[in-house]
């Protein structure tokens, strides 16, 4: 590993442990998991992770301001997402799920 690699690596270590967190807090239907995949495309340089759930009728949207109170614990994963992810979105998953990815340049 290239020095230079480390912040995306550290990106992409925070970004996949941000996503499964509010999958498994806000997507979270009983009886069912989460699932999470890491993609990496050599020719474009990008790792993908994706959290798929079963909870499709919350679709996270984008952070545009900075909502959480100071002193609150929660409230700042996308946040966290969209300071250290290139891009990131969602995608149906059916019959009734989404999927929340991000994609890191390597």
């Amino acid at each position: 590993m290239h020095t230079r690699q480390l912040p995306a690596i550290k990106g992409i270590r925070s970004d996949r442990a941000e996503l499964a967190n509010n999958s498994v807090l806000h997507g979270r239907v009983q009886g069912r998991d989460f699932r999470l995949g890491l993609t990496h495309d050599p020719d474009a340089g990008v790792l993908r992770i994706a959290v798929t759930d079963a909870g499709g009728e919350r679709l996270p949207t984008p952070v545009t301001d900075f909502v959480a109170p100071p002193h609150s614990e929660s409230g700042r994963g996308l946040l966290v997402v969209t300071a250290l992810a290139d891009r990131w979105g969602t995608e149906p998953y059916p019959p009734a799920g989404k999927t929340v990815w991000a994609e890191c340049a390597l």
